[in-house]
């Protein structure tokens, strides 16, 4: 009976992280499902990219010094900050994110949304990859077929809407090159930072939220120093930093930052892989979205690759990696 008791103390709190694992997965599938249609419903083609990728980083500074101030470890974290630390654990990360960011609200605005929703799944590949290259955490045999199948449907969407035949409608070259091309190297780039960000936080125990503002900051310095040169830079001195802007770009703006705020707590507590995998749920939400606000039904590409995408979630999920026992 004293043993039992003194067990039952540890299992509350560890059902209480998984069911809090699980809410924040939930919100974060249904804040990825619906970005891309919020992004291009409420965000006009002359807005400068850089404008609102920096408004995002900052909301998600200002959301995450509420949610430390809240718990009541700002002080602390204030205390026991230090630069060095910083940098080696969230700056490499945070430019990552910058540049992965920008690259994203490009590729918003040339594709329809359920084909740029599966086309980012592709950075599950490259989490999978950098996670292994960093953090040699090893994938079985069925998990490295089930990201096989994700990669062919990337390639099955790739060809679809360059071709022209999908349901964008846009030019075949806007689509490629603007479209595409950027989605794909994000992905590369989410799925390095995403490693990145669990070796901090696993290995340099950095929280979830000291992670997101520290990666703000850096990324934000980022652009800042971007904009000498860029030609957004040059616009937003020629137009104004809000160029553009109405009312209700603030809606993306906030929506991704809080979707920010949700990916440092999942990525800390369930891991890149895991999280991306129940993202790709998301596709549902998009797909069902865009029918509804929209009007538009997936392509036929997109109907070839949905079943790809959610088998390979399933296998994945199904087949973890398990190491060998020694034999004695």
């Amino acid at each position: 009976m004293a043993s039992e008791l003194r067990k039952s103390p540890s299992k509350t709190p560890q059902s209480a992280v998984n069911a809090r694992v699980w809410i924040y997965l939930a919100l974060l599938t249904l804040q990825y499902g619906a970005q891309p249609l919020i992004s291009k419903r409420f965000t006009r083609r002359e807005v400068i990219v850089t404008s609102i990728v920096l408004a995002c980083e900052v909301t998600k500074v200002i959301c995450a010094l509420i949610l430390l101030a809240k718990e009541g470890s700002l002080g602390r974290l204030c205390r026991e900050w230090t630069l060095v630390g910083s940098l080696t654990a969230s700056g490499l990360p945070a430019a990552i994110y910058a540049l992965q960011n920008s690259l994203l609200q490009i590729s918003y605005r040339n594709l329809d949304s359920l084909t740029f929703s599966m086309l980012n799944q592709t950075k599950l590949f490259f989490t999978a990859l950098f996670t292994y290259l960093i953090l040699r955490h090893k994938q079985s045999v069925q998990q490295i077929g089930a990201l096989v199948l994700l990669i062919i449907a990337a390639v099955l969407l790739s060809i679809g809407e360059g071709s022209g035949k999908g349901s964008s409608g846009n030019n075949p070259d806007q689509i490629l090159f603007q479209g595409i091309i950027p989605v794909l190297i994000a992905s590369v780039l989410s799925g390095l930072a995403s490693s990145l960000c669990q070796w901090a936080v696993q290995v340099k125990k950095h929280t979830s939220y000291l992670m997101t503002i520290e990666m703000s900051v850096v990324g934000s310095l980022c652009l800042l120093a971007s904009m000498y040169k860029s030609p957004d830079g040059e616009a937003i001195r020629k137009n104004g930093f809000f160029y553009g802007w109405t009312a209700s770009t603030l809606i993306p703006v906030i929506f991704n930052a809080v979707g920010g705020i949700l990916v440092g707590l999942v990525t800390a507590h369930a891991g890149g892989v895991r999280k991306g995998f129940v993202i790709v749920s998301a596709l549902l939400v998009t797909a069902l979205l865009q029918l509804v606000f929209d009007g538009k039904p997936p392509s036929l590409y997109c109907l070839l690759a949905l079943p790809l995408v959610i088998s390979s979630i399933s296998i994945y999920q199904k087949y973890p990696y398990r190491a060998k026992k020694k034999e004695a």
